[in-house]
């Protein structure tokens, strides 16, 4: 069995095909399987470094304003789309892979389209709640598409072999909330908050923190990811508490979530599974400027279920925030109702469902 992963850019669209990839190792030890990507994602140095061959593709995408500029920049991505398109044709002939997995980024359309119109078998992964152009208009002749929300499903036009999966996250050990606290230096029966914004942080996020940071430690714990970018600055500004444990990265997430009775985060489609999985509150706020608003209609899928509030980008330095949450963090019977409500959205096991479906394609040939 020959599976070609294509997906990539961001690890968004990376991770959950390495997730799918681990376990078809686990459930066909002698899979062929490698990916397709571009120099400038972060698959260039994840792939190779997990031990899979990596097939390079010149692909951009779209740049989306009508400006002079922009518009000259768009015939030169097209021009690299159909040399994209005739690579994959060949990628194709050479590798003979019995299923084609695209989950978004630049790189997976022209692979899709080429295994589509050879009539090769495909499996399309959506990891967000506004599917984007690709999955879209390639879902129209895909084998199966998965998405991981059910909000997703009235964007696709195909309505067979259209199934609500999930999205493949990393899986943490959980632990005891006080030991993990301990851990971070912190008291261990106090509410405690964690923020992050992603390994490079959230600016907006973090400047909201830091204007109410006196606030949040007078009562409860703060578990504070500032990404690299912010981390010098604010550490120069926030004054040392014991209820305070701030750092540039999180190296040990699993004992984070372990820690928090609630999360103040972005809505990306992996966040979202992780909190979802482990059955986490949250204080959502969609990037504003997402491909598609597409953070915001996953953040709905939540605020909808109970599971999450919503705060718009635009409203994070308002008294608002912190009111919503200190009100929380001192609600033990909401925290435990909004959680249970997230729990009730989880795919624990998308990715070895997902590998499941991969392998059925195969035995369809």
């Amino acid at each position: 069995m020959k599976v070609l992963f294509a997906g990539g850019g961001t690890g968004g669209h990376l991770y959950p095909a390495i997730a799918m990839a681990a376990e078809l190792r686990k459930l066909v030890p002698d899979a062929g399987i490698s990916f397709v990507g571009t120099t400038s994602g972060i698959e260039a140095s994840e792939v190779p470094r997990l031990g899979y061959q990596l097939h390079l593709l010149p692909v951009r995408g779209l740049k989306r304003g009508w400006s002079p500029a922009e518009i000259v920049a768009n015939i030169g991505v097209v021009a690299d789309f159909v040399a994209a398109l005739g690579r994959a044709f060949a990628l194709i002939v050479r590798e003979t892979p019995d299923v084609v997995v695209g989950t978004g980024g630049f790189v997976s359309a022209p692979l899709l389209l080429a295994a589509q119109l050879m009539r090769k078998k495909t499996l399309i992964q959506e990891q967000n709640a506004f599917p984007g152009v690709t999955t879209k208009l390639l879902s129209l002749l895909a084998s199966e598409v998965h998405l991981s929300f059910e909000a997703a499903r009235k964007f696709i036009v195909k309505k067979p072999m259209v199934f609500v999966s999930g999205n493949p996250a990393r899986s943490f050990c959980q632990e005891d909330s006080s030991t993990a606290r301990i851990s971070f230096g912190l008291y261990g029966e106090r509410p405690t908050l964690l923020v992050f914004g992603g390994s490079r942080g959230a600016r907006s996020i973090n400047n909201a923190v830091l204007q109410w940071v006196g606030e949040i430690t007078a009562s409860a714990n703060l578990i504070w990811q500032t990404g690299e970018l912010d981390f010098h600055r604010l550490k120069k500004q926030v004054p040392a508490s014991p209820s305070l444990w701030i750092a540039p990265y999180i190296e040990n997430m699993g004992a984070a979530y372990s820690a928090a009775d609630l999360v103040l985060c972005r809505a990306g489609a992996s966040t979202i599974a992780e909190l979802t999985n482990l059955g986490k509150p949250a204080i959502l706020v969609p990037y504003p400027y997402a491909t598609g608003d597409h953070q915001r209609h996953n953040a709905r899928a939540l605020v909808s279920s109970g599971a999450a509030i919503q705060v718009e980008d635009d409203n994070l330095g308002e008294q608002v925030l912190v009111k919503n949450i200190l009100e929380l963090l001192r609600d033990a019977d909401k925290l435990r109702g909004m959680g249970a409500a997230s729990r009730q959205l989880a795919y624990p096991d998308a990715a070895r469902q997902l590998a499941l479906r991969i392998i059925g394609l195969t035995k369809k040939l």
